[in-house]
């Protein structure tokens, strides 16, 4: 009873989340804007919209094919049809529940190709640390190029700089006790928590063990260069957003990463936060909302359409299983 509770609560509580910042975007939102957004929908170049969905797909195939150098590493030789249709259903997936695709990405492998769960999920969970690494840099980049527009904003929200710089202070010390004590405790229950994630720990470590790392972290840097190029691509579609300069487009794809997390597929959190990013350099509310649902409707759109076909070809192409 409590499992089927906690399991309702994951999906509905980031459900809410979206539908609360929806209805608070639509609230407010003027009559004016809300007719100016109707408007860009119609006169939007859809031509860019789509090409951006060619490069989302192009990361797609990218995340799969890298994957393939983690479990060559664990000894595993998979399809790469099968890598690249359960990649899709994860990111259909993680559209229900946030970061719920990686599990049922490793189940599918499981059942499919026969790899050991812990194991195809510990090549996942390195994924997502080495992506994490990544998506910093691109923070750290965007923070430091547009660090006097970004303190301009705080001051005006009464956000000191002192209290940012003790927060971060505070959670890097807590990390790293944190650390200390995973490698050094004698606990029984650190002790059976790393026996039960021995595969995951092997997963892990097959980024700096496997004999094709560099490959691998070439397609690293890549998927999240299509991300990018993905975002940057979509800008063309609005007139008011075709000239905004490069280093706006990162600040907005760095902010519509994050909120992604927020929400079932960053429903709601997406187009409001790429709104909020977007009104700090002079674009109005109305433009940067309909930026926002453009790009957000079509790739959500898109993880649909890929992940349904994907899960209805994974048992045709392997009958034999």
């Amino acid at each position: 009873m409590k499992n089927q509770i906690g399991k309702w609560l994951t999906i509905l509580i980031p459900l809410l989340i979206g539908i609360g910042i929806i209805y608070y975007q639509y609230t407010t939102l003027t009559s004016d804007e809300i007719q100016k957004i109707k408007i860009s929908f119609e006169k939007a170049n859809y031509y860019y919209i789509l090409l951006s969905l060619v490069i989302a797909c192009v990361g797609y195939w990218s995340r799969a094919y890298r994957w393939k150098f983690a479990l060559n590493h664990l000894g595993y030789h998979t399809k790469f049809s099968n890598n690249f249709f359960t990649v899709c259903v994860s990111y259909l997936v993680n559209l229900t529940v946030p970061r719920s695709g990686e599990i049922s990405r490793a189940a599918l492998l499981k059942k499919y190709e026969e790899v050991p769960f812990d194991k195809a999920f510990g090549t996942i969970v390195a994924e997502r640390i080495v992506d994490l690494l990544i998506f910093f840099l691109f923070v750290f980049i965007g923070f430091v190029s547009q660090f006097d527009e970004i303190y301009a904003f705080l001051k005006s929200e009464n956000v000191s700089f002192q209290s940012l710089i003790i927060t971060a202070v505070v959670g890097l010390i807590l990390f790293v006790v944190f650390i200390l004590i995973w490698i050094y405790a004698e606990w029984k229950i650190i002790l059976k928590l790393k026996k039960k994630l021995s595969g995951l720990v092997e997963g892990i470590t097959t980024v700096y063990k496997m004999k094709d790392k560099w490959k691998y972290l070439f397609h690293s840097f890549f998927i999240w260069f299509s991300y990018l190029m993905m975002f940057y691509v979509a800008i063309f579609a609005l007139p008011e957003t075709s000239e905004i300069s490069f280093d706006i487009v990162i600040m907005g794809f760095i902010f519509g990463s994050l909120a992604v997390g927020f929400s079932n597929g960053g429903l709601g959190a997406y187009p409001f936060s790429i709104a909020l990013i977007f009104s700090l350099y002079g674009i109005t509310k109305d433009v940067g909302t309909a930026f926002g649902w453009l790009v957000w409707t079509s790739q959500t759109v898109l993880a649909i359409l890929l992940g349904l076909i994907s899960y209805v070809l994974l048992p045709v192409l392997n009958r034999n299983k």
